[in-house]
């Protein structure tokens, strides 16, 4: 399967809208997949169940759970919940989040407790046909390059991978070398542009940063999902624009 075949949409860049009309967009834009956040789509397996349907019946493929669940801090139970409701969406990835400290805040003791605690549901998803991938995101343990790796490593689970995104405040070089690190683990990728710290561009706004990640990943031969999220101004008339953006961005062959 190609890049081109895995661009798609993390439903949480339009949480205000109704799911229906996040299908509705997604599909007018030319887009495959869909992230369902579990914070307001897809909160409950009943609905995620409704979905489900709402993404299938538009002739769209569920890329995963875009859950909060934080390994390593979550209540007793929790994530039985979380994978009831991923199973119910029909996803085939579940995401996490490496606890909620950044990695200068964290001593050994949680450190232990992510790695066992990503070691276990990974065991469960897999036992249900379903992997883990953790968000690539600040105050967590994927904060930094080192401690993204020594998380993965310490988990060393096949139904464990991750996500990827341009570190805040990085420049080409350096986000890029963040991204060769976690290859083998990487499961998707969280498209956005934004620069200088969090300010939101268009994705044209770093063409040239997402013209070498999408190289990267052929060059690698990972066909992994491309999502979009953070459109500038949470504005659904510029998902058209910025899918076409993505799509022109694509290496000429994209089949590794």
């Amino acid at each position: 399967m190609s890049l081109r075949d895995q661009i798609g949409l993390c439903s949480v860049t339009f949480r205000q809208l109704p799911a229906e009309e996040v299908v509705r967009l997604a599909a007018e834009a030319g887009l495959r997949r869909i992230e369902w956040g579990a914070d307001v789509h897809v909160a409950d397996p009943q609905r995620a169940a409704a979905v489900r349907s709402l993404t299938e019946q538009a002739g769209l493929t569920v890329a995963a759970l875009g859950s909060y669940y934080r390994v390593g801090e979550a209540e007793d139970g929790a994530f039985a919940r979380v994978l009831e409701t991923a199973l119910a969406l029909g996803a085939p990835r579940i995401r996490v989040w490496a606890g909620s400290r950044g990695s200068a805040e964290s001593d050994q003791a949680h450190r232990s407790r992510v790695v066992a605690d990503g070691r276990r549901i990974g065991e469960l998803a897999a036992e249900s046909g379903v992997e883990i991938a953790f968000e690539y995101h600040g105050n967590t343990l994927t904060d930094t390059q080192e401690s993204a790796l020594d998380l993965l490593q310490g988990i060393a689970h096949p139904a464990v991978g991750s996500y990827w995104q341009p570190p805040v405040d990085y420049p080409d070089d350096r986000a890029l070398g963040t991204l060769a690190a976690v290859l083998p683990w990487l499961r998707a990728v969280h498209v956005f542009s934004w620069w200088p710290g969090n300010q939101r561009l268009p994705l044209q706004g770093r063409d040239e940063l997402w013209r070498r990640v999408t190289r990267v990943l052929a060059e690698a031969g990972l066909s992994v999902d491309l999502l979009l999220e953070f459109i500038p101004g949470d504005r659904p008339a510029g998902l058209a624009d910025e899918t076409r953006c993505l799509q022109d961005l694509l290496p000429t062959t994209t089949d590794g």
